[in-house]
């Protein structure tokens, strides 16, 4: 049993970072609502939980209506530590006062410390010429503590917000105002690593290469000497998802692999010989191209073609179950994001991002038991897993995929036609990203993008090719940097390597003359097109 933190969401669009940074200091996390009740604070002290974090939220935590921070977290007898809203409720329900604020923050600000607390003692970034330590830190409120709670001292304050963190140093209660989940505050990871490892005495002992031998022992007790299978979609989660089950019960794991005719160049190839041949898993391959084209043909509605891809993709997958009379285990690359957002999206005790569904939504008929290895996982921590299982550096990094593939790269109407012109001037584009090196980072541009791909647009433009006049098609290229994909900013690629992507594709990709480059970030754009 691992030693535990229990993050409570309030609502916070960012609380999923909370739980990254504390598995980032090596202590395994779990988020659940706001407001469980007291015995579920009982049930995670019997499982290991060594402290509490409380998350900001988009509410006011004066009215009536918000939800409150359950009792049984200040009578566990655990260190908590409030964030925003979090500081803001834990102050009000204490004894302190919290009101409107009549001058808010959001973004950049500088905190003092005070007091020299455990949390904060030796983090800073700056020292003014007083001697006063101050952190870069982001703010997000409109409300503020006004007052202190009994057995509480002031920890940090900004000139606008005189009590920008508190501390009860007794009980192992700490409050803070910014955001230290986020990348902007500079100090973040140090702070959280200092409440987690050093307040709440967590020893350290989540990682991934010690996870595989747990997780193959889970797996072998759920499934016995029953049969799985699994939809390989040749993506990241559903790759590490089918090397971990195979490590658990090889030759019990049959996987399904269906090509739509939308995967990037070669990709069915190179997952074929990754799983069948180098690692012995049984793959099916399932050439579905007609089908899935023949189905979108006339559709230019991005949501309209999302919703045939994934039901063509489940009545492929089904027709292939159904000719296995053995399987009683449908597998699934489910990861930890998933289950969070779309936990908040049925509850309604978060603000819902979005909602997911694994393998296009499978029907009940399969008559299938669930089996979701990587569902405590999240993305980063599946990678780590996947180097551990054997995987592919290559593989396992690259960059994300839409599932419905080259279908939401092509604008409008996908005919076969544009994926075999796009598929091709991707994949110069990702080869160029490869092997050009940032000569100060010394890393290629294809590991200092976050995601990099290039998008059909269904236009003509003029263009001459010797003395020949073309009248041909335009792609555009689209690379972005983000830490965790809610924000992102276009990468500036040197110019040197667009226009060695631009020459090649338009010398190599006969039908394309002209290539243009997405300079748009995230907001107001999303990173892809459709």
């Amino acid at each position: 049993m691992h030693q535990r933190i229990l993050i409570l969401d309030y609502g916070s669009q960012v609380t999923q970072l909370i739980a990254r940074r504390v598995r980032e200091a090596g202590v395994y996390s779990e988020i659940h609502p706001g407001d469980v009740d007291d015995a579920f604070i009982q049930e995670q002290k019997e499982q290991g939980l060594k402290g509490i974090i409380l998350s900001g939220s988009h509410a006011s935590a004066y009215h009536e209506n918000s939800l409150k921070v359950p009792a049984g977290v200040f009578s566990a007898g655990v260190p908590v530590l409030g964030i925003c809203y979090g500081m803001q409720s834990m102050a009000l329900q204490l004894g302190g006062k919290v009101e409107f604020s009549d001058h808010r923050e959001f973004g950049y600000a500088e905190v003092r410390a005070h007091g020299h607390t455990r949390l904060l003692d030796g983090i800073q970034d700056f020292a003014t010429a007083e001697g006063h330590g101050m952190l870069k830190v982001w703010m997000s409120h409109g409300d503020k503590v006004t007052e202190l709670p009994p057995g509480f001292n002031l920890m940090a304050s900004t000139t606008s917000c005189p009590i920008a963190g508190m501390a009860d140093e007794e009980r192992g209660f700490y409050g803070v105002q910014f955001h230290p989940e986020v990348t902007h505050t500079v100090q973040g990871e140090a702070l959280l690593k200092r409440f987690v490892r050093d307040i709440c005495a967590c020893s350290g002992d989540w990682n991934m290469p010690d996870y595989i031998e747990e997780a193959v022992a889970r797996i072998r007790e759920q499934v016995g000497d029953e049969h799985v299978l699994l939809g390989l979609s040749g993506g990241v989660d559903s790759s590490v998802a089918a090397a971990l089950i195979h490590r658990a019960i090889g030759d019990q794991l049959t996987c399904v692999f269906v090509d739509h005719g939308l995967l990037r160049l070669n990709e069915a190839d190179q997952v074929m010989k990754t799983f069948a041949d180098n690692l012995g898993v049984r793959v099916i391959h399932v050439d579905a191209t007609e089908q899935f084209m023949g189905k979108l043909a006339g559709v230019s509605d991005p949501e309209a073609k999302r919703k045939i891809i994934g039901r063509e993709f489940v009545e492929v997958f089904q027709e292939e179950a159904g000719k296995m009379t053995n399987a009683r285990w449908l597998a699934q690359g489910t990861i930890y994001p998933d289950v969070i957002e779309s936990a908040a999206s049925k509850t309604g005790k978060a603000v819902a991002i979005k909602s997911h569904h694994n393998v296009g939504g499978l029907p009940d008929t399969l008559n299938l038991k669930l089996l979701e290895p990587l569902r405590e996982l999240f993305k980063d921590e599946v990678r780590k897993l996947g180097v551990a299982l054997g995987l592919p550096h290559d593989m396992v990094y690259r960059h994300p995929f839409p599932g419905p593939g080259l279908g939401v790269r092509i604008l409008g109407e996908v005919k076969k036609e544009y994926a075999d012109l796009l598929r091709r001037a991707d994949a110069i584009f990702i080869e160029e990203l490869r092997n050009t090196i940032d000569p100060e980072t010394g890393k290629s541009w294809y590991d200092l993008t976050s995601q990099a791909f290039t998008v059909f647009l269904p236009v003509k433009s003029v263009g001459v090719m010797g003395d020949g006049r073309t009248y041909d098609y335009v792609v555009a290229l689209r690379a972005v940097q983000t830490s965790d994909f809610m924000t992102a900013d276009w990468a500036e690629l040197p110019y040197a390597l667009l226009k060695r992507v631009s020459g090649r594709v338009i010398n190599e990709v006969r039908g394309i003359n002209r290539v243009t480059y997405d300079v748009s970030s995230k907001p107001p754009a999303t990173i892809e097109w459709e």
